[in-house]
């Protein structure tokens, strides 16, 4: 931040802007010192708004954190308020692969959590066992099993972290193998067999189209063994029952009941251990953005990603159409042509599809988004990118597919918080970094969530939500200070310390998933 006036609120973030952030609310007619000239505050301007530096005419070019967020509707004077009623979005996405440059790779750091250790290799950072239902006919009854579980029962299985359902809206009625059933079973797959997951059952109708049968051929759902090797069925897959074989409703329920003290009593037998942070794999996500998010949380976060990176761990961001605006950055950085050509095919993709239904990409920014400060998808956009950090993009992932990868990826998703998480988490995420302005309540199951506040009001005013609060950046603390604070706090999380989302029970209904195409 090259310009920061904690007595007077503002930031200017880049020598090139010619707007600055308003740190708290400013007042019609109050006289600013910035960079040795008094700025005229020319409107009633909220805290996270931003304000003219200079002026400008239309057509002209509004200037933040050091690039173009959009173009001038009406004619802006020093002092004025920039926002809807004076900047539009102009973005262009270039499809010049000629300035690709990755950084060099971080130096490698060595570091450690308490973690499930896999019988394939990877690391839990939680030890749940997963009810999934196949299609939405058997959701009640998985929800019903779950129920059946509860805390003081749990209290026979002290190494497992609870029982929770991965229910949904759909699994029949769509095109057997096309996209939308692909993306189905890939998501709901990730689910079964997650790090986090150390058993599973799956409970059907039994005539939809995703059957377990489905998962097993097209998704490789296959046993997830204890740790001794033992397998809980004969024919070494996940337990699977359906309502129509099984006889009804409570006949299901009662065979899951017993299967799943089986599945516990095997997942009981994981123990947390100490375990080398590549095993990471962070999930960075933003929502209810406001004006700070840029400042703040995001970049503060962007430092946690780079820590992992060294680590040898993985960082995933998402929410395609949030990178809209900002992509070129991520082009630079982009390990090969290859995996920059995907990312911009992927954005491609997006304005095709929303076209398709009469709407554009770049009016991405919610109603939650502009009353906190944000105008335009690329001013949205240039600070959602700064939760990536600084390390080069490696791959590109299709939403919930598995990331076999280390270092920086990013993952298709739309911009919908649950969804966009959801598939993360079906990819392998084991952690969620989760910024927000305005605030947000979200909470997942088997993966846990850090929420982290953009400015100290929210986390003071949501302080049971918020475990971390980046506010302090605008009070002055150094912004690599926070990101490694932020960064130790994700070692505790990972190693077993609970969240805030994990103390009041929330996750069982976040399972959201995206997918594309008809219900027919």
């Amino acid at each position: 931040m090259n310009e920061a006036t904690e007595k007077f609120g503002l930031i200017r973030l880049d020598p090139a802007d010619n707007v600055a952030v308003a740190t708290k609310t400013l007042a019609r007619g109050e006289e600013i010192e910035l960079g040795g000239h008094t700025l005229v505050v020319a409107q009633d301007i909220p805290a996270g708004h931003k304000i003219a530096v200079g002026g400008a005419q239309v057509g002209e070019s509004i200037v933040k954190y050091g690039q173009p967020i959009g173009l001038v509707t009406n004619e802006i004077r020093p002092g004025d308020h920039v926002h809807t009623q004076n900047l539009t979005d102009h973005h262009v996405v270039s499809d010049d692969l000629s300035e690709i440059n990755p950084p060099p790779s971080p130096e490698r750091i060595s570091r450690t959590f308490e973690g499930f250790r896999r019988p394939d290799g990877r690391v839990g950072t939680r030890n749940y066992v997963a009810v999934v239902s196949t299609v939405n006919c058997s959701a009640t009854v998985c929800h019903q099993v779950v129920s059946r579980f509860t805390q003081e029962r749990m209290q026979r299985w002290p190494n497992v972290d609870g029982v929770f359902a991965v229910t949904h809206t759909t699994g029949c009625a769509l095109e057997y193998n096309g996209l939308k059933h692909r993306m189905l079973g890939r998501v709901l797959a990730g689910y079964a067999k997650h790090p986090n997951v150390g058993g599973c059952l799956i409970v059907g109708l039994g005539c939809e189209q995703t059957t377990g049968g489905y998962l097993q051929q097209h998704h490789g759902v296959v046993s997830l063994h204890a740790p001794d090797g033992t397998q809980l069925t004969r024919d070494g897959g996940i337990p699977m029952l359906t309502m129509q074989t099984e006889g009804g409703t409570r006949q299901t329920i009662e065979k899951a009941d017993a299967l799943l003290e089986q599945v516990l009593d095997r997942a009981n037998q994981f123990e947390r251990e100490t375990v080398d942070a590549s095993h990471l794999s962070l999930a960075v996500e933003c929502g209810g953005s406001d004006g700070y998010s840029g400042l703040t949380a995001n970049p503060a976060v962007g430092v946690v990603s780079d820590r992992v990176v060294a680590c040898g761990g993985l960082s995933v961001i998402s929410e395609t159409t949030e990178l809209y605006g900002a992509e070129q950055l991520l082009v630079r950085r982009s390990r090969s042509k290859e995996v920059a050509k995907k990312l911009l095919d992927r954005i491609e993709w997006w304005k095709e599809y929303v076209g398709r239904y009469g709407g554009q990409i770049d009016n991405n920014p919610s109603v939650g988004n502009k009353a906190g400060g944000l105008t335009t998808i690329t001013e949205k956009s240039l600070g959602a990118v700064s939760k990536s950090g600084g390390t080069a993009l490696e791959a590109v992932f299709e939403y919930g597919e598995k990331m076999d990868a280390h270092g920086l990826v990013v993952m298709d998703s739309p911009g919908f918080d649950p969804a966009s998480v959801t598939g993360k988490v079906a990819g392998g995420a084991n952690l969620v970094m989760f910024t927000t302005g305005r605030g947000s309540c979200y909470g997942c199951k088997p993966t846990p969530v850090i929420k982290i506040a953009t400015n100290t009001n929210l986390y003071h005013r949501m302080r049971e939500d918020m475990d971390l609060n980046a506010g302090a950046v605008l009070e002055g603390r150094d912004l690599q200070s926070v990101g490694d604070e932020f960064f130790e706090f994700a070692l505790r999380v990972a190693s077993g310390q609970q969240t805030c989302s994990e103390m009041q029970g929330f996750g069982d209904h976040e399972f959201v998933p995206w997918t594309v195409g008809p219900t027919v």
